[in-house]
C-alpha cells in the first residue's frame, strides 16, 4: 500500500508540475476555435444564400406554371365560347 501511495504521489507531482506548455497550446487552441467559428459562419451564410436562391427559383417556376395554366384555361374558355356559338 505504501508503494501504491508513493507511486500515486510521484505521478500527481509530475502531472501538477507539468504546466509549462499549456499557455502556448491554449493560444493555439483559441486560434483554432476562432478559425472554426469563422468557417462555420461562412458556411452558414453560404447555406442561407443557397436557400434563398432555391426559394426564388421555386417561386419563379411556380409563378410561370400558374401563368401558363391561366393562359391555357383562358384559351380553353375562348374555344368553348366559340363552340357554343356555332
Amino acid at each position: 500500500m505504501k508503494k501504491l501511495l508513493a507511486i500515486l504521489a510521484v505521478a500527481g507531482f509530475m502531472t501538477a508540475c507539468n504546466n509549462a506548455s499549456t499557455d502556448a497550446n491554449a493560444a493555439a487552441d483559441s486560434l483554432k476555435v476562432a478559425d472554426s467559428l469563422k468557417a462555420a459562419d461562412s458556411l452558414a451564410k453560404i447555406a442561407n444564400a443557397a436557400a434563398d436562391t432555391a426559394k426564388t427559383a421555386v417561386a419563379d417556376t411556380t409563378k410561370k406554371a400558374a401563368d401558363t395554366a391561366k393562359a391555357a384555361a383562358s384559351k380553353m374558355e375562348g374555344a368553348a365560347k366559340e363552340a357554343a356559338k356555332h
